[in-house]
């Protein structure tokens, strides 16, 4: 058998041929790129794509009819962010929401939120649950908790309120009876809490937004207890279905994802804004945790469209990354980030199906139907 396997490559060398390495591979393989082809595009329309993570806060026909003929559906989620001047009036934020749903209610449906800040104050719990089933009532299919929880939000004594603060536990509860979802984007990926490093996919984003940037900051917890306390509040609400945004900021250690969504049912995530870091795992590695998660695994994108933005570059760039993901995910071909070339998962049909539209519909229930 020893011999066999020497004689198979020296047979390949005689006839001209040799094994190429994945980097010799990568190197000489064109990259695919920009919009949907044709055929692409017909494949992807199949599925009734859903994307349940998005920010659209316009309504705009060019960028309904994008979504007409990509049979594309978002879930818009809204958010309390105290210091953006747009995210902190969130009835603001709620009402134009709700007219980008309303303008397209075939493809669109919304996620509401709270304000957190509000902590502390006599009734917190109560009007936070009294003003989400308001918008319950207006098609609302699912609540919004954001990374200010855990990571900026303190109380009395200056100390980092967790997500799972028993002040939190009456909103989960009621959540929970009425059938919604929990979108949980807590705690930051790992780069947050280490030097900068330009070759990581964050480092834009915390060179621009320092304000996340948790490395050295006096009396900031370690992402290990926000994550602690995200499973803490998962486990103690085993009737609430959670969607964990971007991999459950678990996107640098798929093992422990893996052991997360194996020990909590009622656990899923999304994979929005983080699709670099699957490409930069070993292929074939991969596969096996995408296949073996199929059903735990929800397409999402964080794109945004706000009022104001010209519609053109919004579509332009939206349905390029649509493309990007799809080919990495559907084909063999070879995609480009950043400069490097990553070889597509080319995932069963099956797979793909659970991951673009059926884990959607059944973490989010009403998703293709939700009123304005």
């Amino acid at each position: 058998m020893k011999k066999l396997a020497l004689l198979i490559p020296l047979a390949f060398i005689a006839c001209g041929r040799h094994f190429k390495s994945p980097a010799a591979a990568a190197a000489t393989a064109a990259v695919v790129s920009g919009p949907f082809t044709a055929a692409e595009a017909r494949a992807f329309a199949a599925l009734e794509p859903i994307d349940t993570h998005s920010h659209v806060y316009a309504a705009n026909p060019a960028f309904n009819s994008m979504l007409a003929r990509l049979h594309l559906h978002l879930l818009t989620i809204c958010l309390y962010d105290n210091r953006d001047p747009f995210l902190k009036n969130l009835q603001h934020e709620i009402i134009a929401a709700r007219r980008f749903v309303a303008s397209d209610p075939g493809h669109a449906a919304w996620c509401t939120s709270f304000n957190p800040f509000r902590y502390g104050h006599p009734g917190f719990a109560a009007r936070a649950a009294r003003l989400i089933n308001r918008d319950f009532a207006h098609g609302a299919i699912a609540v919004k908790i954001w990374k200010n929880v855990g990571m900026e939000l303190k109380n009395s004594r200056g100390q980092y309120v967790m997500p799972d603060d028993p002040a939190f536990e009456p909103i989960f509860r009621d959540i929970a009876a009425r059938h919604k979802t929990l979108v949980a984007h807590l705690a930051e990926p790992d780069s947050c809490w280490k030097p900068l490093d330009p070759a990581s996919p964050d480092y834009w984003y915390y060179t621009h937004n320092p304000v996340w940037y948790m490395y050295k900051r006096p009396g900031a917890p370690a992402k290990a207890e926000i994550l602690r306390a995200r499973d803490h509040l998962v486990a103690e609400n085993p009737r609430l279905r959670v969607v964990g945004a971007h991999f459950g900021s678990l996107e640098s250690n798929f093992p422990q994802l893996g052991r997360r969504l194996d020990r909590y049912p009622n656990f899923a995530v999304d994979m929005a804004a983080r699709m670099p870091y699957v490409m930069m795992l070993p292929r074939q590695e991969a596969i096996a945790f995408i296949e073996k998660y199929q059903h735990r695994l929800l397409y999402g994108t964080d794109l945004g469209f706000m009022s104001g933005d010209n519609p053109q570059p919004v579509i332009q760039r939206w349905e390029s990354n649509d493309a990007r993901d799809w080919r990495f995910l559907a084909t063999d071909d070879w995609v480009s980030y950043r400069g490097k070339k990553y070889q597509g998962l080319g995932l069963p049909p099956r797979v793909l199906a659970n991951i673009y539209h059926n884990n959607a519909v059944r973490w989010f229930p009403g998703i293709l139907g939700a009123k304005p």
